[in-house]
């Protein structure tokens, strides 16, 4: 069922409104014009507005309201007059003044197999877990979600590791202001291949990061490129299975190539670049698939969406389309790419991280955290409310009795700046 608020003159709302009911949806509010819902939009529980195309009922105002809060608009035009106010306002989701609820559905809808199962809240397991972070070439922003995901999930309570596993070269490290001459992957991948991997070994090779509410424990990356040898596929394997018993979360930073090394390899037994990441997505509970919210980012997100389904047993997938702005998708922004994702991908849900460029980079120039440096950034809020809804919802009781990661007894490690 969804909730429906209609911007409809009186003969087409009495045609759709039966339908609407018919199908079992709520219609949660009948307006005369756009700015009579504006005053009223909060306090609504509301998936889809369906408006005339006219000045007074589709306004930026709107639109940019709806795009905020994740509501699909649909607009009905009458005459080529209406087309032309819906297309310079950025709406392209345009019905023709004959349309019958069926129409309005198949817009809303696109409905297609999805390859990948839909997430719920990994917690809800009551058992360690493992969230790998991945999204395509192109820098769609993988390592600053992962970073802020570790950070939010710390604060609710748990004991989080935040682990680089990017064969192409590791930023973390840098991102958070840590030493990286000692790389603490690899370093584990080392004692891992000589069955020498303990607790007391992760606690000395890994990091500290953060203040005590969201602090949370780093294996640094590979500081070269070229040390991708040290990251084997079956190493991998066993140093996350053991942070399985390490800390509550595993968030798991990977890189974007999905390519099968066999493929372009004469050697059977090489070793394989990508295996690192492709052994991290199959260990992995719950993949988070990042890309890029704009016009060259998103076919290139759809192309590699498409290769992890292929890469990996079916698992729980959550879709983040990271730096959304109106000045690279249009007005409407996020209406065009969950339009797109649903048509092209079969992806029939996605969370929205708002561009906030001025936010991440003074992040990173602290060496910390959204939450701790920029905690009202718009992209910091909407990485908090997936996290709410998708990963660790927020602790009933008190926080959890099992001992921090990398307590004060940690050799080497070294608080970042922003911390």
């Amino acid at each position: 069922m969804a909730g429906i608020a209609l911007i409809l003159d009186r003969r087409l709302e009495d045609a759709l409104l039966p339908e609407i009911i018919e199908r079992g949806h709520a219609v949660v509010a009948r307006s005369g014009s756009a700015r009579e819902l504006l005053g009223i939009l909060e306090g609504l529980e509301l998936d889809a507005v369906v408006a005339a195309a006219t000045p007074a009922s589709i306004t930026r105002d709107l639109l940019d309201a709806c795009d905020r809060r994740g509501v699909r608009l649909i607009g009905i035009a009458a005459d080529d007059t209406g087309r032309r106010h819906a297309a310079e306002l950025g709406l392209f989701e345009v019905l023709g003044g004959d349309a019958r609820w069926d129409d309005v559905e198949n817009v809303l809808g696109h409905r297609g197999p999805a390859p990948l199962t839909a997430p719920t809240p990994l917690v809800e397991r009551g058992t360690s877990g493992i969230i790998a972070v991945w999204g395509p070439a192109g820098a769609p922003g993988r390592t600053t979600l992962a970073v802020n995901l570790a950070a939010e999930i710390a604060a609710r309570g748990r004991s989080v590791l935040l682990a680089d596993v990017d064969p192409y070269g590791g930023t973390i490290a840098p991102m958070l202001g840590l030493l990286d001459e000692a790389p603490g992957f690899a370093a584990a991948c080392r004692l891992a291949g000589a069955d020498s991997l303990t607790r007391s070994e992760l606690d000395r090779i890994g990091q500290r990061h953060g203040a005590r509410e969201s602090s949370f424990s780093v294996l640094t990356g590979i500081s070269r490129a070229a040390r991708w040898p040290e990251l084997g596929g079956s190493r991998v394997t066993a140093v996350l299975e053991a942070c399985r018993h390490w800390a509550d979360v595993v968030v798991v930073d990977t890189g974007f190539s999905l390519e099968s090394d066999e493929e372009i390899s004469s050697d059977l037994f090489a070793p394989r670049r990508n295996a690192a990441t492709i052994a991290a997505l199959r260990a992995a509970d719950h993949v988070v698939a990042v890309g890029a919210a704009d016009p060259v980012g998103l076919p290139r997100f759809l192309r590699g969406y498409a290769d992890l389904a292929e890469a990996i047993e079916p698992v729980r997938v959550s879709v983040v389309m990271n730096r959304l702005r109106a000045s690279a998708s249009g007005v409407g922004a996020a209406g065009h790419v969950l339009a797109t994702l649903r048509r092209f991908g079969g992806i029939e849900q996605a969370h929205m991280v708002l561009d906030d460029r001025r936010g991440v980079d003074a992040a990173v120039l602290a060496g910390g955290t959204l939450r701790e440096v920029s905690r009202r950034s718009p992209a910091r809020l909407a990485i908090e409310r997936f996290v709410d809804e998708s990963v660790a919802p927020p602790a009933a009781g008190p926080r959890r009795a099992r001992r921090r990661l990398g307590a004060a007894s940690i050799a080497g490690s070294v608080p970042a700046s922003g911390g």
